[in-house]
């Protein structure tokens, strides 16, 4: 059985917590409010070096700090494996890293066969001088072979845009020990037509990207869904809107499908940039933390 790392059962995924996006001591000041807060994990998006990951590290106690996800393609998996160490050894094992395959619009010509690729990338992280333990990272997975993967060679999944059906379909693969983290977008809105305006803003730019829309048409989607930023029925089932109980009944059908976690994604006009912080405060009186 691989050890779970502790994630708690909330965590918040954001790309703007980075200091390429922010400068560094508002970066630093949010993740030490997210861990006052009660949230259990930091998943920075936007593929995220082990040294970005580093700086929310510095600036916290108790969080975990997840890397949400970083692409095999962009670093070196000898060097990450090295920072992984070295990250875990300074800051009592608080990191993450999470892996992923990215898309091919993303990594250009050096996608190719990214099944076999994530395989070959943890098995270098497995031989290099200073390995990463399986239950120190988790796949960004969507696909039953990629699933299949995560629970045999990493603590678990942490699967992007998806639903609880697909979260208890996941379960079913990964059996009962792999940890599942699903992301789960929210607009903190109580009005539908706005909420849903920013809603399709944002899944517009993933209606690109051929592994998900795949994922999409697993869980019975249709091309209809896909177009003008995406069906109201696609949105609804991709997002959770309204007030912050509305937020804790949708994070509350995951847990019950299977998730161990839920990685809140907050969707502004500008997700991968705004720091939504009187969100995170108010989401955190509603959800289910762990506030020792």
């Amino acid at each position: 059985m691989t050890s779970r790392p502790a994630l708690g059962k909330i965590g918040i995924w954001t790309g703007a917590l980075k200091a390429s996006v922010a400068p560094s001591e508002q970066v630093s000041e949010m993740a030490a409010e997210l861990d006052e807060l009660g949230y259990g994990t930091i998943w920075l998006g936007g593929n995220p070096s082990p040294d970005e990951a580093g700086l929310l590290l510095d600036a916290t106690p108790r969080i975990t700090i997840a890397t949400g996800i970083l692409s095999i393609w962009d670093h070196e998996a000898p060097y990450v494996a090295q920072r992984h160490t070295a990250l875990n050894a300074a800051h009592d094992g608080r990191f993450l890293l999470g892996l992923g395959v990215s898309h091919s619009a993303l990594a250009g010509e050096r996608y190719r066969r990214p099944y076999t690729a994530m395989k070959e990338y943890l098995t270098a992280l497995d031989s290099a001088p200073t390995p990463v333990p399986t239950s120190e990272r988790v796949l960004a997975a969507l696909g039953p072979k990629m699933l299949e993967l995560s629970r045999d060679r990493a603590a678990g999944a942490h699967p992007y845009l998806v639903t609880p059906e697909h979260t208890s379909e996941a379960r079913d693969i990964l059996g009962k020990d792999a940890v599942l983290a699903p992301e789960l977008k929210v607009v903190l809105d109580t009005d539908q037509a706005r909420a849903r305006d920013v809603a399709r803003g944002y899944l517009g730019r993933y209606l690109a990207l051929p592994n998900y829309t795949n994922n999409f048409r697993r869980l019975g989607f249709e091309d209809a869904d896909f177009v003008d930023g995406g069906s109201d029925r696609l949105l609804s089932a991709m997002y959770a809107f309204g007030d912050a109980e509305a937020i804790r009944a949708r994070v509350d059908e995951f847990l019950t499908a299977g998730a161990d976690h839920v990685a809140i994604q907050v969707v502004t006009a500008d997700p991968m940039k705004d720091i939504p912080r009187e969100q995170w405060r108010t989401l955190a009186q509603a959800l289910p933390l762990d506030k020792g």
